[in-house]
């Protein structure tokens, strides 16, 4: 008995079953291509959501990525589950992906920019109460600089038994919208890990299960800081281009240049390159702006100060540009959007998916809402519930409530949210709205009718002939 136990108190040479927490955007989506990949895994997934996991074992998915159907209706029920029960899932599981929610503090130390660890936490201590053996645990959450570390004291305080673990960090870098071709066919995968032998021995498992389909050149092996610094570095590099790019539009509205122009000509040096270089209202999503803020706070902590400046710019360039924009729309419409209708096309923070964490349009909306327009939105993947959730303050009273949503209606058909409207405003680069017929909405629209395109996806020289007034980011029209 004592060699049995002995035997399993060890870190696993092989994985051979995966037990993920959190069935979130990052979480399903992995699980399913590497139960879909690796059929010989076993591939738990496990949420305390009632809801979420009986949407993910539904015909209808909790989250919306083009593939995402496929890919888990090929494994589910083969080897790939959907649990709730998240003690018998760990104490099964050789290795242990922590994918939970680390959102940007809203209260005490850090407030505004530091991550918020408790789900996180609340998870390590779980894994440490519950195991029976010794687990490899990684992060593929988004988190700080040496969260590994914190990790690795709360399971040794906290295990019951002899079991040892090991803390390696495996961040994911999906786009969502592209979250399944970027998982089947990924850039790099990185693994991070202790150097002693324990962590070594965890990096080349999880390797192992990687390389059922990525090939060994693409598997990035560090130590654990370097990956979770990896992480935040790559998301601040990205969106600090988008900053930069949006930066210039105002430049160019400014003097009459066109921002495609500008960004085309300077894509086209290969030192610079042509990605993430296209003008918009400005980025959204769960991971650019909390990870530029982590890293911001990461510097103040170690007193760069002047570093933690710089990176807070491209934040603040983003909010400028969303603040700008909308200014735009009021200042187009004669100074005031009061009673009038506006259109939303677009909801989602991007095109294919339904995402809204951070979108652009949120700030969008409301600001026009506090100007006093009426407000028609159309999103073809995002929930009603979810913008009511986005759109309507936490912790008011039913009046202040029922108040704000007398400001907004939501559409399923586009042509009725236009109908009538003073304006419309392209939010969300959805394809399906390069192909509108907007005579017939340009027809049923007040008149002079506008047309906003945040995201330069129309031919808006099409859209003048038609009778618009159109207006597009980084173009003087």
């Amino acid at each position: 008995m004592l060699a049995q136990q002995s035997s399993n108190a060890g870190i696993p040479d092989t994985v051979k079953t995966i037990c993920c927490i959190g069935a979130g955007y990052v979480g399903g989506p992995t699980m399913a291509v590497i139960a879909y990949k690796a059929p010989h895994v076993k591939v738990i997934v496990v949420d305390l959501n009632q809801a979420r996991i009986d949407a993910w074992n539904s015909d209808k998915l909790p989250i919306y990525e083009p593939g995402l159907d496929e890919v888990v209706k090929a494994s589910r029920g083969r080897n790939l589950f959907f649990t709730t029960d998240v003690d018998a899932s760990i104490k099964e599981a050789d290795a242990i992906f922590v994918s939970v929610n680390t959102p940007t503090k809203t209260f005490g130390m850090g407030k505004g920019c530091a991550a918020d660890l408790k789900y996180l936490e609340s998870a390590a201590r779980r894994i440490a109460e519950v195991s029976e053996s010794g687990k490899i645990v990684i992060e593929k959450s988004t988190v700080p600089v040496k969260s590994a570390e914190a990790i690795r004291a709360i399971l040794t305080a906290n295990t019951k038994s002899k079991c040892r673990f090991t803390i390696l960090s495996n961040p994911e870098f999906l786009a969502e919208g592209t979250a399944i071709p970027d998982l089947m066919a990924p850039d790099r995968v990185l693994i991070g890990g202790d150097e002693d032998e324990d962590g070594q021995k965890a990096v080349k498992a999880l390797s192992a299960v990687y390389n059922n389909w990525v090939p060994a050149e693409r598997i990035i092996t560090t130590n654990t800081w370097s990956s979770e610094l990896s992480k935040l570095t790559a998301n601040a590099f990205l969106a600090q281009r988008i900053s930069s790019i949006n930066s210039i539009s105002a430049l160019c509205e400014a003097t009459g240049a066109d921002v495609d122009e500008v960004a085309n000509a300077i894509g086209k040096d290969t030192r610079i390159g042509s990605k993430f270089l296209k003008a918009s209202v400005g980025f959204g999503g769960s991971c650019f702006q909390k990870d530029i803020l982590n890293l911001v706070y990461l510097c103040k902590t170690y007193n760069l100060h002047e570093v933690a400046e710089y990176w807070q710019q491209v934040v603040d360039i983003n909010e400028y540009q969303k603040k700008r924009f909308s200014l735009q729309i009021v200042r187009s419409l004669f100074n005031t959007v009061t009673n009038k209708k506006i259109a939303i096309m677009g909801f989602a923070f991007k095109k294919d998916t339904g995402d809204t964490r951070e979108s652009a349009s949120i700030d969008v909306i409301k600001y026009l809402m506090d100007e006093g327009a009426n407000i028609a939105i159309y999103d073809p993947k995002v929930e009603e519930s979810q913008i009511d959730m986005d759109l309507l303050p936490p912790g008011v009273d039913a009046k202040a409530s029922a108040k704000v949503k007398s400001l907004y209606t939501i559409h399923t058909d586009p042509y009725e949210a236009a109908k009538d409207a003073h304006a419309i405003v392209v939010c969300t680069e959805w394809d399906e709205f390069k192909t509108f017929d907007y005579q017939k909405i340009y027809n049923d629209m007040y008149k002079p009718a506008f047309l906003f395109d945040g995201r330069k996806i129309l031919d808006i020289e099409a859209m003048k002939t038609i009778g618009f007034q159109a207006s597009v980011i980084g173009t003087k029209c």
